[in-house]
């Protein structure tokens, strides 16, 4: 292991890391808000912290093998949310503890969305900035803008690129290099993000607002500078517009790119990921339209609008809310939930198992079915016109198992700390998932819970995030053998 090597690309990410302290400290001076003392202290720690330990290994060179990239990957994400609860846990925030700071930094990070803030509204600028603005940061993973920057200070990337990005196929490239990769997925990335902006200003918000529900927007994440989330703007055409881009980002980014190169929208109804993704949202807005109007929940106009947002608000995993769901009649709110579980298309910033992996369980299954029926015959799982490899499909099986397992173990951990079953199922449910409302006693916010289920709920968010095998390698014993 290239223990050396690793130590020196955690110093410069930390170096890297800690310039996102410095746009907050503008905001603060632009806002007077008090709040750029503590983004300057955390500057200068995890500045001072990327020196230490990068300054005494700056000449270690080595190829980093896929095992070094998993624990690059994991250390990173570990130790940047720690950096990042402290300008948190610095800014005066009432009644916010170390716990506290932690949650909402893993939350932000790993584009959960999930909080433990009651009274957003009256927060400094810097801090609903900063807020926002680690989810941006989240959204595409800092590990893969990292991996552009790299190759030029003499460190391999393909390692850091197969470890962070979600989905069950991560070898194919976009461009002949990874550094090209990460470059062409951040211009789409940054390049939604400057439309979602200019889209939600020119529909009311002021630019302060814009800006940073279009972090959140386009990273899936779902934090906002308010306690009633978008449902505070009482805007349809804002409604409208954060849909557009929560669908927009809950898709494949390699689409994006290929309907970019090729001026064509062809390539996303080719895809068979992107069809099955737009079915399911579909089918259930249609389902929660019919339900909502059954029950005079809203009146027809109203009841398309609203069920349309908060499908794809929680079937992308993004959480944002324009009205409280979770009294929503009869089985909507379970059903919302369990849509997160399917989540974005892998390759998106969205949360969840990613559709594609449901797709295959589904084949999977069917294909099973079929055995029985003709036992001797053999079946090809395919994807549009290619077979999948039967590595692929054990992969997903083993990661669906090892997903539930896991599911399970959080809950019961909650439910031994106190917790309903309601509450319990669902802030698992939520962080797993990186979508972040939930039902029962987190249905508004996570401020309720004790702090070994905030660690725990932490750690279920970086599960989530990094796709379960990315941390849980680190369990093998085979991994630490040199």
């Amino acid at each position: 292991m290239q223990t050396q090597v690793i130590i020196r690309i955690l110093g410069i990410l930390l170096l890297i890391f800690s310039l996102a302290m410095l746009p907050p400290i503008l905001v603060a001076l632009h806002y007077g808000d008090g709040g750029g003392l503590a983004f300057f202290t955390a500057f200068i720690v995890s500045s001072s912290l990327g020196l230490i330990l990068y300054l005494p290994r700056k000449n270690a060179r080595g190829e980093l093998r896929t095992r070094d990239g998993f624990l690059v990957v994991i250390l990173f994400w570990s130790v940047l949310s720690f950096m990042g609860a402290l300008p948190l846990y610095l800014g005066g925030i009432p009644n916010f503890g170390i716990s506290d700071a932690v949650f909402e930094s893993f939350s932000g990070l790993t584009t959960t969305g999930a909080t433990v803030i009651s009274g957003i509204d009256q927060l400094p600028h810097s801090i609903l900035f900063y807020r926002q603005q680690l989810q941006w940061l989240g959204g595409m993973g800092i590990i893969v803008l990292a991996v552009a920057v790299l190759p030029m200070l003499g460190i391999g990337g393909m390692q850091l690129y197969r470890a962070e990005t979600p989905g069950p196929v991560k070898d194919a490239k976009l461009t002949p290099r990874i550094a090209g990769t990460a470059k062409a997925l951040w211009y789409i990335y940054f390049g939604l993000t400057v439309i979602c902006a200019l889209s939600y200003w020119g529909a009311g918000m002021n630019l302060f607002d814009a800006i940073s529900h279009s972090f959140s927007t386009i990273a899936i994440g779902g934090f906002s500078t308010h306690d009633e989330s978008i449902g505070w703007f009482d805007n349809t055409n804002i409604e409208l517009i954060c849909s557009f881009f929560m669908i927009v980002s809950g898709v494949n980014f390699s689409l994006h790119f290929v309907a970019v190169r090729r001026l064509s929208l062809s390539a996303y109804f080719a895809d068979t990921e992107f069809k099955v993704y737009m079915s399911i949202l579909l089918v259930v807005a249609i389902v929660s339209v019919l339900i909502l109007v059954a029950h005079d929940y809203y009146n027809f106009s109203d009841a398309v609008v609203k069920s349309i947002f908060h499908t794809i608000s929680i079937g992308t995993t993004t959480g944002f809310a324009t009205d409280n769901f979770t009294t929503w009649p009869i089985f909507l709110p379970v059903l919302l939930l369990f849509v997160s579980f399917v989540g974005g298309c892998a390759g998106s910033t969205g949360g969840g198992m990613k559709v594609i992996r449901i797709l295959l369980l589904f084949k999977q299954g069917t294909r099973e079915i079929k055995r029985l029926i003709h036992p001797n015959a053999i079946f090809k799982i395919r994807i549009g016109n290619n077979a999948v490899p039967e590595k692929i499909v054990e992969s997903v099986w083993g990661f669906f198992s090892t997903y539930v397992v896991l599911f399970f173990i959080f809950m019961l951990v909650l439910m031994a700390d106190g917790h309903d079953q309601i509450t319990a199922y669902s802030a698992v449910a939520a962080c797993m998932n990186n979508l972040g409302p939930g039902l029962g006693d987190v249905a508004s916010n996570y401020s309720q819970l004790s702090d070994v289920s905030k660690w725990v709920l932490s750690l279920a968010m970086l599960f989530g995030r990094l796709e379960i095998f990315t941390l849980l390698v680190l369990f093998s014993p085979d991994f630490w053998r040199s």
